[in-house]
């Protein structure tokens, strides 16, 4: 829909690319901007059966197979948009514990990899005459302690610093800024939180009651791709539900309003 003055809220005819789309908060991200009109075209490492958008293979930590994915866009398309650098993540690993070379390839997947997305469709959106937005999506995992995470956390938060110098570096044709998220609840959420028990005790600390859904990031991302955010880049958008409440509140005895 537009408002009065003519401000378009949908992504209708924009050529999108999900990294990480099939699953969790890529697919609630790849479902609300498929709902707004917009053609999605998701990637992952190894193929998935069923999905209702196009689908490429691409591991975005080699820069060859995302330079592929790119023009494979192209060809199909003849454009490409926006970009939602969603792909990434980490397994539980105490610092101490964590080789060399699984901290690389956890900086690599969740840093590195956004950078040559990102690079990769920049070269595409110059050219273009209405340019293009890039949206990733970080973590407040980058803004706070994240023991058992420590790589993932740091790349999150070098994920922020590359969010805002493109931002300056690609104006002003790309538009770049990013989503910070809290908690989500997915499919793999017991992985992460537990059972539902320990679910529902985690959504209690959140101040709006509950955990994310994936399209409600989805809903973010799709805001900052859209013309209503058209003058804004270079942001960190935050969607935690209100953040996490210092713990010291839990056991003060202070009467606090």
């Amino acid at each position: 829909m537009s408002d009065a003055a003519g401000i378009n809220l949908r992504l209708d005819g924009r050529v999108v690319l999900v990294t990480g789309g099939v699953r969790g908060v890529g697919a609630g991200i790849s479902s609300v901007f498929a709902a707004q009109g917009a053609t999605v075209v998701t990637c992952a490492r190894r193929p998935v059966d069923g999905l209702p958008y196009d689908f490429q293979p691409c591991d975005i930590r080699d820069d060859d197979s995302v330079k592929a994915l790119v023009d494979a866009i192209v060809a199909a398309h003849g454009r490409l948009d926006v970009v939602v650098n969603n792909a990434g993540g980490s397994p539980y690993v105490l610092a101490a514990e964590a080789s060399a070379k699984f901290s690389a390839k956890i900086v690599a997947l969740n840093l590195l990899g956004s950078l040559s997305v990102s690079t990769h469709a920049n070269s595409v959106m110059q050219t273009q005459e209405t340019g293009g937005s890039i949206v990733n999506i970080t973590s407040v995992s980058g803004r706070r302690p994240t023991p058992g995470t420590v790589a993932y956390g740091a790349a999150k938060a070098g994920v922020e610093n590359m969010t805002s110098t493109l931002a300056v570096e690609w104006a002003p044709k790309v538009r770049v800024n990013s989503v910070v998220v809290g908690m989500v609840e997915t499919e793999q959420s017991e992985l992460f939180y537990g059972d539902a028990d320990s679910i529902a005790a985690i959504s209690k600390n959140v101040p709006l009651g509950r955990l994310a859904k994936p399209a409600d990031i989805g809903w973010a991302a799709a805001f900052l791709a859209s013309d209503a955010a058209a003058y804004i880049s270079g942001a960190s958008l935050e969607v935690h539900g209100g953040g996490e409440p210092p713990h010291y509140l839990a056991t003060t005895t202070a009467d606090i309003k």
